[in-house]
């Protein structure tokens, strides 16, 4: 009697269609698969730490700041898993991490470092910055996130909304709009809108009538204004010990700070007399944003969002984009998507021409192995089989589709194509010894498949204990691999004796070969 597993190479092999036809349905829907578990550039770090970001209002002093990184010292203080933090007020830590990058000075910011015990599990760490943010989410006075470290290039925020234009007020409108749509779109926090924030201010307005009666320039103006507000910098000095300090010519700081600095400064004219600057200078105060951001000398406003602990970034971005694509932008104004969009437009930038000229490569090898391209063909027809069990197996377990499963991915037709070309090249050899293309496809797919499951096992016991590390930066890597060689292993089995069925390849028998070589 037949075995099974023979009973059904010629079951396949009698009905090459309908065989091919139930491993393109299986393919299909693995693709549909994609878009259930989703895709996200690179996964959150699983070490036991973690950021405390904190933002007081604009032009709040040092002191206040201080006083609200130190209640969030107190409470981690309580908690038993917390082995240490470090804390700044005004400026951020040092750079504690790859891609992260430390804030600069400003008296309205603050940061605390927190490390927990080492035998925290991810899934710890998580329970312990939801109930913080669920904490400090009421703090008054002061806004406080709870941020988890990222892997991949440095990214601010991984939501970000680009608006460009040349209208403050127009834009500011704008930033309100996107503000509180993102407040409202699902899997959102800790939305940032920096035109929300506003300082005091002053303006210098020149009476040009005035000043062009007195012989004053404009230019002349701008230099005794920024000489009284923020100096004039000479250079450096150097001292008897060879070191050097930056000079610096300005009023004393007392009176900086003060709205009547301009008070008692004397411009000169082309006739070099000095005129009171207050003579053709009026000080107004204002109110203006904190900060004036450009990107190519446009004027630019960056509303910023992180997602929801639960909710993917891929999805939550796809459904930002929607609502974005549905606001009316005024003429002269446009939006971009920065934040994880941008980054992982620059992560694949030339990354799909490098694919293209893989594979080209790759046929170009296997064309010169076999000398023909339905070899080629047949053996390529394996890499599908291995993405239904990639796919699968990222669902099963639970991850998204990342840029090291892509890798991993890549890496899984490599092996697929290596245990294939064993197969064909064996079919081929049989053949030109004379036996007829069945009888050849079977004593092949008998004969090999043995080392190429054997060659699988070996690549999947090496690969477990990676899966099983529950790393969310290269676990996804070998759980691809691993559910693709099963499947692909399993289901080449069966197809690639169907595919050589359906297109075989031109094979020269031994004996035509050395007839031709005694000519």
């Amino acid at each position: 009697m037949l075995h099974k597993e023979t009973r059904l190479i010629i079951t396949a092999l009698q009905r090459p269609i309908l065989s091919l036809s139930i491993t393109a349905v299986l393919f299909i829907g693995s693709l549909f698969l994609f878009g259930v578990i989703g895709f996200t550039l690179f996964p959150s770090s699983e070490k036991p730490q973690f950021l405390i970001n904190i933002t007081t209002p604009p032009q709040s002093s040092f002191m206040y700041t201080n006083k609200v990184v130190s209640d969030v010292e107190a409470v981690l203080i309580k908690i038993n898993k917390v082995r240490f933090t470090s804390a700044n007020a005004g400026k951020g830590n040092p750079q504690i991490y790859y891609n992260e990058i430390p804030e600069n000075l400003r008296q309205d910011y603050g940061q605390v470092f927190v490390q927990l015990q080492e035998n925290v599990s991810v899934k710890e760490k998580l329970e312990i910055m939801e109930e913080l943010r669920i904490k400090f989410n009421t703090y008054p006075g002061a806004k406080i996130e709870v941020k988890n470290f990222e892997q991949g290039p440095p990214i601010t925020a991984p939501i970000e909304v680009k608006l460009f234009g040349d209208n403050l007020d127009s834009l500011k409108i704008l930033a309100h709009r996107t503000e509180v749509m993102l407040k409202n779109t699902k899997g959102t926090m800790y939305v940032t809108n920096p035109m929300s924030y506003e300082k005091s201010d002053f303006k210098a307005v020149i009476n040009k009538e005035k000043a062009l009666l007195l012989g004053v320039t404009p230019i002349e103006i701008d230099k005794t204004i920024r000489l009284a507000v923020t100096g004039f910098d000479l250079g450096e000095y150097p001292d008897k010990n060879e070191s050097e300090y930056n000079v610096l010519v300005t009023r004393n700081k007392e009176g900086r700070s003060k709205l009547d600095v301009l008070e008692g400064v004397y411009v000169f004219n082309t006739r070099g007399e000095a005129i009171p600057l207050n003579e053709v200078v009026e000080i107004k105060p204002q109110i203006s944003p904190v900060s004036i951001s450009h990107q190519e000398k446009i004027r630019t406003v960056s509303v910023k969002a992180f997602v929801e602990q639960g909710f993917l970034a891929d999805r939550v971005l796809t459904d930002v984009i929607s609502k974005m694509n549905h606001f009316k932008l005024p003429d002269g104004y446009k939006y971009s998507m920065g934040g994880e969009i941008e980054t992982r437009e620059n992560s694949f930038d030339g990354f799909l021409n490098i694919l293209i000229a893989t594979l080209f490569l790759f046929i170009a090898v296997l064309v010169l192995e076999f000398g023909t391209l339905k070899s080629t063909a047949i053996v390529l027809s394996v890499i599908p089989l291995g993405v239904i069990g990639a796919v699968m197996a990222l669902w099963m377990t639970g991850y998204p589709l990342s840029f090291i499963a892509v890798i991993g991915i890549i890496a899984l037709a490599g092996i697929e194509v290596k245990n294939t070309i064993l197969l064909v090249d064996y079919t081929n050899n049989l053949r030109e010894k004379g036996m007829d293309i069945e009888n050849a496809i079977r004593e092949a797919g008998e004969v090999r498949f043995l080392p190429i499951v054997l060659t699988s096992l070996t690549a999947i016991g090496g690969l477990i204990p990676i899966a099983l590390s529950s790393s969310p930066l290269i676990s996804p890597l070998a759980i691809v691999i691993i559910g693709g060689l099963i499947s692909s292993t399993l289901l080449s089995r069966i197809v690639t004796p169907v595919v050589y069925k359906l297109i075989p390849p031109t094979v020269k028998p031994e004996t035509q070969m050395q007839t031709n070589k005694s000519e």
